[in-house]
């Protein structure tokens, strides 16, 4: 479980500083607009430049702070071991897209949170006789957008009946959905957040030929050749570090998405979205469960 945070605290893969602990932060930046990767290009034989898309770079934090443990050098050295063992975690520091977490609370707003890689950790101990030692530590986030402290989850059941159901007056023929048309089913997210989170999305068989689409966007994920047996799941991760497909033991499963999909747009917008999906299952029990967190470009 997440460690509980109060005002003006940090939590630096599990180790808190900040407000309450002996960790003083004095000054943190980087939390505002991320840096601009711009396109801009010069004008042929013409002043100025034209404008290209701009788009964010790493988001560089850099913490200025001091650990302050009057008369006991022991609880500063004590606080840099701690940094330094969350900061050089084999797991993240030699797993291409992994990170550690760096979770935020500021007043009147919830905890937010980046992944992170630690960049820099330079203790001063000149004067740690005295229980002072200045921290100068930078944390790189690879992805600039701050997410929610809290996961958001919802299933959605494939359903036998077109359209969400009969519409009245219900007039003779009826026609219901066999295992051999692609069952329908609407359902519903909501990124509460003023930026696009990128879902992870679960499939778990028995289905074949899935299609999922976002509504309002039109945009969808075909695997048109996939056939997912009972129990069996594949795994669609949209998140811009990893944008992988897997099988739940481990392997690839990238070679069966269509090549029209693009996992890079496939993201939830600010707002409720209708999610709909269609794949054959002649049991009634194929699920897929959407995973995210609401995405912000503020604290």
């Amino acid at each position: 479980m997440p460690l509980d945070l109060t005002d003006w605290q940090y939590d630096l893969g599990g180790v808190v500083i900040g407000a309450g602990t002996v960790v003083n932060v004095i000054e943190v930046t980087g939390l505002g607009r991320p840096p601009v990767r711009d396109s801009d290009v010069d004008q042929p034989s013409m002043d100025g430049q034209f404008a290209g898309p701009d788009y964010w770079s790493g988001r560089q934090i850099q913490f200025d702070a001091a650990i302050v443990a009057p008369g006991d050098p022991a609880a500063c050295q004590d606080m840099v071991a701690a940094l330094q063992a969350v900061t050089d975690a084999a797991d993240v520091r030699l797993v291409g897209g992994q990170g550690m977490t760096l979770r935020i609370k500021r007043p009147g707003r919830p905890v937010k949170q980046l992944t992170v890689r630690a960049r820099k950790l330079d203790p001063e101990d000149k004067q740690i006789i005295h229980g002072y030692v200045p921290l100068d530590m930078e944390f790189l986030a690879h992805d600039p957008t701050l997410y929610a402290d809290t996961v958001s989850t919802t299933e959605i059941p494939l359903g036998w009946l077109t359209g969400g159901g009969f519409a009245a007056p219900v007039v003779a023929p009826i026609y219901v959905q066999d295992g051999t048309v692609a069952a329908d089913r609407p359902g519903w997210v909501t990124n509460n957040g003023d930026a696009d989170a990128w879902p992870i999305i679960r499939i778990t068989g028995p289905c074949a030929n899935v299609t999922i689409t976002h509504v309002a966007s039109g945009r969808s994920l075909a695997l048109p050749t996939l056939n997912l047996a009972a129990g069996r799941w594949i795994e669609i991760d949209t998140r811009p570090r990893f944008r992988t497909i897997t099988w739940d033991n481990g392997g690839n499963a990238s070679t069966y998405l269509s090549p029209g999909s693009r996992l890079d747009l496939f993201s939830i917008p600010p707002g409720t979205s209708e999610m709909r999906w269609t794949a054959f299952d002649n049991t009634n029990s194929a699920r897929l469960r959407l995973t995210w967190r609401d995405a912000y470009i503020a604290l």
